[in-house]
């Protein structure tokens, strides 16, 4: 995975320092939506047993670091001779889980449930294994084409952050040209990257940020180890 980070980063002349810079805004936004409560009603807490006493809830993640700045990253070694990608702008590897509940339409008032908000579309598409962060740009290309929309469209967009180096090269190819709306709560260089739970974490993120925002357009993609991209729209109904 670190390879195929530093040939992303190689291929979109992308810079130690533009990482850094992307992986501390990360922190900062995760950080600013911990300590703001928006996370509460996205975390049950789960209780650790101890040796003496009561059990200690755990309730809040422990990646975003309020203490990091662009000094302390640019302290951290590189992962491989003459590369760029470090363990402070690349996700960190979490123990957790995440679940979702998808019900069809017609199930809903029968339920007498509501919904966060509507699946529209999703894509998946292939890319060489070298480069598989760039993943992303071909599943969300083909996406847009199904469903009718564009990224001008999307009110929020979540993509997973495996590696800065990874985002900001999807963001090359996509020259999105605000970013005030991507990971707005920060994402996995600051919230972790859980194996097989951040498909579910992200969209649970994405859509209680839309109901926050009365967004109508969200956005989750994710890149595939082994040379994938995955895709998703949600829509909110009123």
């Amino acid at each position: 995975m670190i390879e195929t980070a530093e040939n992303l980063a190689k291929q979109y002349e992308i810079t130690r320092e533009e990482q850094d810079e992307y992986s501390l805004r990360s922190h900062q936004r995760a950080v600013a939506a911990s300590e703001g409560g928006i996370f509460a009603d996205q975390i049950v807490a789960v209780p650790v047993p101890q040796r003496r006493g009561d059990p200690v809830p755990f309730a809040k993640d422990e990646g975003p670091r309020a203490d990091t700045s662009m000094e302390v990253l640019g302290r951290l070694r590189p992962m491989t001779t003459d590369g760029s990608v470090t363990a402070g702008n690349a996700s960190s590897q979490n123990d957790a889980a995440s679940v979702c509940l998808v019900v069809a339409a017609d199930k809903l008032e029968e339920l007498g449930l509501k919904a966060m908000g509507y699946l529209r579309g999703w894509a998946v598409t292939g890319c060489h294994p070298a480069y598989m962060g760039i993943g992303p740009v071909g599943a969300v290309s083909k996406v847009m084409s199904k469903v009718g929309l564009s990224l001008d469209d999307m009110d929020l967009i979540e993509l997973n952050e495996a590696f800065a180096a990874q985002v900001l090269s999807v963001l090359r190819e996509w020259k999105l040209p605000n970013e005030d709306k991507l990971n707005v709560n920060g994402s996995g260089i600051s919230l972790g990257h859980p194996i097989a739970a951040t498909g579910a974490r992200i969209l649970t993120t994405l859509l209680h940020e839309m109901e926050r925002r009365n967004a109508q357009f969200g956005l989750e993609t994710m890149c595939v180890g082994g040379g994938q991209g995955v895709a998703a729209v949600f829509e909110r109904k009123n």
